[in-house]
């Protein structure tokens, strides 16, 4: 029986734990079917032989730069079917000096706007701010969010900006506060969807560090949204 193909690529900033998140989705991939192939750098997406068999790819590289090639390699697998995954700064915060990937993914992370500042202390927790992730209509029925209910985190709140052509499942709202310069609350999306020629792509905001990817709702939705971007 033809094993499918997972890529996980993974590096950037290690604040985001990519090396100890990717590990720890690797046994869910590998119990549905996948054979696995685990790179550090998005050099493989050159690789126009090896990305034509790839089923899926699962990107955990935060900020971190990709060069045309490797970026026109990605763009052409997923165009041909290959289904492009990942969380938080892992997919929606990459290669800056891109603005083809950019368009690949449909979203870009923009700030995240952290606690009061006479509460801040230097850390990654000056960012951790409790929020709602907030299921729309549409994610009723979608086998990636079926049955998943609002719910709420600490952690990180993504403020996105992106474009109409994604398929928004949940969103989140940033709210006013008296520090902060925007005077109404800003809905971005939270989990969203999009179809890129034959390909899918799923993105999935909520993901800092190991905590929020042990979240179940959080870890839910990324292993059904793997699963659902492959081809």
């Amino acid at each position: 029986m033809h094993r499918r193909q997972a890529l996980v690529v993974r590096g950037g900033w290690e604040g985001h734990q990519p090396v100890q998140a990717t590990e720890s989705f690797l046994p869910h991939l590998k119990n549905h079917g996948y054979e696995v192939r685990v790179e550090e750098s998005p050099q493989v997406y050159a690789d126009a032989s090896f990305m034509a068999d790839v089923d899926l790819v699962v990107q955990c590289v935060t900020m971190s730069t990709i060069e045309e090639g490797e970026v026109r390699g990605l763009r052409a697998a997923v165009e041909a079917g290959t289904g492009l995954a990942g969380w938080h700064g892992g997919i929606a915060d990459s290669y800056r000096n891109s603005s083809d990937y950019l368009h690949l993914i449909g979203g870009q992370f923009a700030c995240h706007p952290g606690v009061h500042p006479a509460e801040r202390t230097g850390e990654q927790s000056d960012n951790y701010v409790p929020y709602t992730v907030n299921m729309l209509p549409a994610a009723a029925d979608h086998p990636i969010t079926r049955g998943i209910d609002d719910f709420e985190l600490v952690t990180e709140q993504y403020w996105v900006l992106c474009d109409d052509y994604i398929d928004v499942l949940a969103t989140t709202t940033q709210k006013v506060r008296d520090w902060d310069p925007w005077k109404r609350p800003v809905v971005s999306p939270a989990i969203w969807t999009r179809q890129w020629g034959h390909g899918r792509v799923f993105v999935a905001t909520p993901g800092h560090h190991m905590p929020v990817l042990e979240d179940r709702n959080v870890r839910t939705i990324i292993e059904r949204g793997l699963l659902w971007a492959s081809r």
